[in-house]
């Protein structure tokens, strides 16, 4: 009720966890570079296509070479000025031409291999820097619940020593008891109030470092949502059939391993020949026109094609691609490692979960009974048949018991979240 009107009267915002980590996406730099990864590991996926369709180019150029005096017998009309630059075709020239080349080899489609494996590896890469995204905000924003929580309850017990003071001024004053009860009520009224001055800093840090993710100006202020019933926790099987299938480290891992196979292909290309292929068409005459003199025609095609074969490069293919199969086996050990950690992992949070949960139905218990044993000790001590000590013990028990209790509850909504992490839920 407290933190609610508190709410109401600051009119700070309340996020939601969902809210938290949609704002910490757009604001967390290295999550930024992942995206930007992905998308430029997209573009170089479409570019590796794109080498093995043929290209076009409309080739225009006008030359001029400076005339030497004398003729030659080059060009259509037999007999022209002769160029200075014997690699020049005629003193003008001009030149309009469309061609089409075409490139085929294994390196290529190599080549397309390699992209399409750093693709997916960059697609899993950015799933795993979104779920490290999400569990550094599941773990901000669950330590700033339980830090409002804390804070909640350490406000009350300062009240109940309030109260407690109160009480023994009263009774001191008709004489129904000692001093040093007043004196042992307002030693723990202190202890309250500096615990309370203590969660309150604690609080304020916990809510800046989960702010500088969301917004910003992290002295922006908002409160995070109570801690609300705790959700069922799926079964074993359910758990690992999830988990195997939206597990981005192993895809990350498969795709390296996809990755050095290809780039030993491409390694492997550099023993054979490439072809190429070329048209073009269009005119390369002294003339910028069709039909030259004589009516001699300046617009028609070539076409070539060349194959060049590798003969000797000093072993410098077998050195590449030995090193390929290098880093090819190394993948391989990678992802089998990748694979038992995942396992061990995936093990560990849903034992925690488990055990996490199977503790919440005992701290309520004990809350309950904490609470019902301050109620009776006080009545106790009204009656004047028990210590302030007694009293005190009996807050103090009260307020461990509420504290263990929003504990386990965030420990409870903790590794619930990791299993969501690791089964691609959340």
């Amino acid at each position: 009720m407290l933190a609610n009107a508190q709410k109401i009267e600051t009119g700070a915002a309340v996020i939601t966890l969902q809210d938290a980590i949609r704002r910490a996406e757009q604001n967390e730099p290295a999550f930024a570079s992942a995206v930007a990864a992905d998308k430029t590991a997209s573009i170089d996926r479409y570019l590796a296509k794109a080498a093995l369709l043929p290209s076009v180019m409309y080739h225009n150029q006008v030359l001029y070479t400076q005339p030497n005096g004398l003729k030659n017998q080059a060009g259509q009309t037999g007999s022209q000025a002769a160029p200075v630059f014997i690699t020049n075709n005629a003193v003008h020239e001009y030149s309009s031409q469309a061609s089409i080349n075409q490139t085929i080899g294994l390196k290529q489609f190599a080549e397309t291999q390699v992209a399409s494996a750093n693709a997916a590896r960059a697609s899993a890469e950015l799933e795993v820097a979104r779920r490290g995204l999400v569990s550094t905000v599941v773990g901000l924003y669950y330590a700033v619940s339980d830090s409002e929580t804390q804070q909640r309850l350490l406000a009350d017990a300062f009240r109940e020593a309030q109260s407690f003071t109160d009480l023994t001024q009263k009774r001191e004053a008709a004489r129904e008891a000692a001093h040093a009860d007043v004196v042992r009520a307002q030693l723990q009224q202190q202890q309250r109030q500096r615990d309370l001055s203590d969660i309150t800093l604690a609080t304020d840090k916990a809510r800046l470092e989960l702010a500088v993710l969301l917004f910003p100006d992290p002295r922006t202020p908002y409160f995070t949502e109570g801690p609300a019933g705790a959700p069922s926790l799926p079964t074993r099987d359910e758990v690992n059939s999830l988990a195997a299938a939206n597990n981005p480290e192993l895809r990350s891992a498969l795709a390296e391993v996809q990755t050095n196979n290809a780039e030993v292909s491409s390694a492997k290309a550099a023993y054979l020949p490439d072809l190429v292929l070329n048209f073009t068409y269009g005119i390369d005459a002294p003339q910028f026109a069709t039909r030259g003199p004589d009516n001699a025609r300046n617009l028609g095609y070539s076409i070539s094609g060349t194959l060049d074969i590798p003969v000797w490069d000093w072993f410098s293919t077998q050195k590449r691609v030995k090193q390929s199969e290098i880093r090819r086996d190394a993948a391989r050990v990678a992802l089998t490692a990748t694979q038992r950690r995942f396992i061990a992992t995936l093990e560990e949070a849903y034992s925690e979960a488990s055990a996490a949960r199977d503790q919440l139905d005992l701290l309520d218990q004990s809350v309950s009974s904490a609470e019902e044993s301050l109620r009776l000790t006080k009545l106790r001590y009204s009656a004047g048949e028990s210590t302030a000590l007694e009293v005190v013990d009996a807050q103090n028990s009260y307020l461990s018991a509420e504290s263990a209790q929003a504990n386990g509850v965030v420990r409870y909504q903790t590794a619930l979240a990791t299993l969501q992490l690791l089964t691609g839920t959340l």
